[in-house]
């Protein structure tokens, strides 16, 4: 007779999970023995830190769609997996997390890992159970699954040590065996026809209506592009929305906010109609004021239309149906001035980032190191980036298409996440190659990951920004604040030495006349490497147009600033001082009329 455990990992089978990433330990015994038993129908990923479990399952689910599951010991082990099932809940992916607890009949009397997970797991997830045995298991088992796909979040079972041994002898009378199903029925959802006709009037009215595309646009890019080009609109892609339109396409103006591009704020600043498509892009300062545009918004969740922006239309429906019914009810705008005023300013903007990618001098700029990495990046590669300044470099340097994945803690913003997702995104799809751009601070927190990248044999390619600082928090604290950077400097690690050690390859990269031979040496490989590029600690984090008050706190920080000269330098290259000077001299964002840049 199966016991909870193996009725646990049968369920799963049924439910069509191929992997769990985890680490063993006592608490969760019966499981891990559940899992030897079957290891030829669903595959264990031991992690080095359970943290890393619990982003490889929120990475699984943005990569596959489907359930991305995570299991952890009692006490530290499940509190360990917190951070990254926050990951998942903040960006709405379907994950189940089991964690182990002590003995049934000792919780709660101060036994070692007496910890109630239920209780601590309460505000990340959507379902929550504490099993109480093995016939209650085929009932929880199959609700957790269901409730994190329909809900898109993160479901929990928590199971005592002895339960998971348990069979199911015990029953009630009202508990039938097989009453549940291990299915997942889902139906088509497509918006009210009346809120269709009142978007399209909105959108055919307007004069110069802009486009903010995000994760949820992302397999609707034929139907994306078309309504881009019926309305003669630009496309502004949040960073989740990466591949929603390729980044070389001529109806995109690339990201938003801060790592976004000058184009894209000028065009959210002078539309007159916004679409959002499956986007809650969370910072609300960049979005077109409320009285000078109206809105329209697709999104899946209605708990999400209206949540960034006053839309006057909401359609409620999966991105791809909802555009191509939309996209009937429009006509082609015959006024294409505001597209064609944004690519020239693309065009202007291309140059000044080229300007950056080809800086010769020394220190080493770390925008050409990310430009020659991202040339080497195949059509179908998966990219991740990590937290930071990496983050940065990876949205404004690097062209992707619509056959590439990317992915990055999104709403979390989590540092430490880019490697557990590589990883996760090797077991999703190992013939596909894996691409991570992650900073000296973020890759030094989950360094001993990487053995689990060589174990696995990935075809991993992972650029580490040296900068030795961590440099987005650094000019965080001077441009948000006008505080002089503290304690941001980073001790210096060997990141080449440590992948050596762990099995893999490594290289480094000094100068700029480096680039090139390094990564032809490196992308020789087939297994993991590390490709560590030392950069100049003192290159600004700049925004696409500088606002006045971020300039002037800016200025009032840089005086006491560690390597205050250095930055004065950086800041006298071009583009950087035009950057610099902008904010300087003109209104803040929310006051801003004047046209786009790059325009005549």
């Amino acid at each position: 007779m199966p016991n909870a455990a193996d009725i646990l990992i049968d369920t799963l089978i049924d439910w069509d999970v191929k992997a769990i990433f985890g680490l063993p330990g006592d608490g969760i015994n019966g499981v891990m023995e559940a899992l030897r038993k079957r290891q030829d129908q669903i595959r264990f990923i031991q992690v080095r830190h359970e943290e890393s479990a619990a982003f490889m399952a929120s990475a699984y689910a943005k990569f596959t769609g489907k359930l991305g599951v995570c299991l952890a010991t009692s006490g530290p082990g499940g509190t360990h997996l917190l951070t990254g099932l926050y990951d998942a809940k903040l960006d709405q992916m379907p994950v189940l997390a089991i964690t182990g607890t002590q003995f049934h009949d000792l919780i709660e009397t101060f036994t070692q890992q007496d910890v109630d997970l239920t209780r601590v797991f309460d505000n990340v997830a959507i379902y929550n159970a504490h099993v109480s045995d093995a016939s209650h298991m085929e009932n929880v088992a199959s609700l957790a699954c269901r409730s994190a796909l329909s809900r898109r979040g993160v479901a929990h079972l928590s199971i005592a040590n002895d339960v998971q041994e348990m069979d199911s002898k015990s029953r009630s009378k009202r508990n039938r065996p097989k009453h549940v199903p291990n299915r997942y029925f889902q139906g088509r959802q497509v918006p009210d026809d009346t809120e269709l006709d009142h978007a399209a009037k909105i959108l055919n009215d307007a004069r110069k209506v802009a486009i903010l595309a995000g994760r949820g646009a992302i397999g609707a890019q034929a139907e994306l592009r078309q309504v881009a080009e019926l309305l003669a609109a630009p496309v502004v892609k949040a960073l989740l929305g990466k591949t929603a339109l390729a980044d070389d396409d001529p109806l995109t103006t690339g990201g938003i906010g801060i790592l976004g591009t000058e184009p894209s704020q000028a065009v959210m600043e002078q539309c007159d109609a916004l679409l959002i498509v499956g986007s809650s892009f969370p910072y609300i300062e960049y979005y077109p004021r409320p009285e000078a545009a109206r809105g329209v918004q697709i999104d899946s969740d209605p708990q999400r239309v209206g949540l960034r922006f006053p839309v006057d239309a909401g359609l409620v429906g999966d991105a791809k149906e909802s555009l191509r019914l939309l996209n009937n009810r429009l006509t082609r705008k015959t006024d294409r001035s505001f597209l064609e005023q944004a690519q020239r300013a693309m065009s202007s903007w291309r140059q000044k980032m080229n300007t950056m990618e080809t800086d010769q001098s020394a220190p080493l700029k770390a925008q050409a190191v990310v430009r020659a990495f991202g040339q080497r990046i195949t059509a179908d590669g998966v990219v991740v980036a990590d937290s930071g300044q990496n983050t940065e470099l990876a949205a404004r340097h690097i062209d992707l298409g619509t056959e590439n994945l990317f992915a990055v803690s999104g709403a979390l913003a989590s540092m430490a996440s880019a490697l557990p997702y590589a990883i996760a995104a090797g077991v999703a799809d190992p013939k596909r190659p894996i691409y991570a751009i992650v900073g000296d601070g973020g890759f030094g927190m989950q360094l001993g990951e990487f053995s689990t990248a060589v174990r696995l044999g990935l075809p991993l390619k992972l650029l580490v920004i040296c900068n030795g600082m961590l440099n987005q928090i650094a000019w965080e604290q001077m441009m948000f604040l006008g505080n002089p950077q503290f304690a941001c400097e980073l001790a210096p690690i060997d990141f080449a030495k440590a992948a050596e050690a762990m099995g893999g390859r490594g290289f480094t990269i000094r100068r700029f006349d480096e680039i090139e031979p390094t990564l032809a040496d490196a992308f020789s490989v087939a297994g993991p490497v590390v490709i560590q590029a030392l950069v100049d600690q003192y290159e600004p984090l700049m925004p696409p147009k500088m606002p006045k008050d971020y300039a002037r706190n800016f200025r009032d920080a840089l005086a006491d600033t560690p390597g205050h000269q250095a930055i004065e330098k950086n800041l006298s290259r071009s583009p950087l001082r035009e950057m610099m000077a902008a904010g300087e001299e003109e209104k803040d964002l929310s006051e801003t009329t004047t046209d786009l840049p790059g325009t005549p």
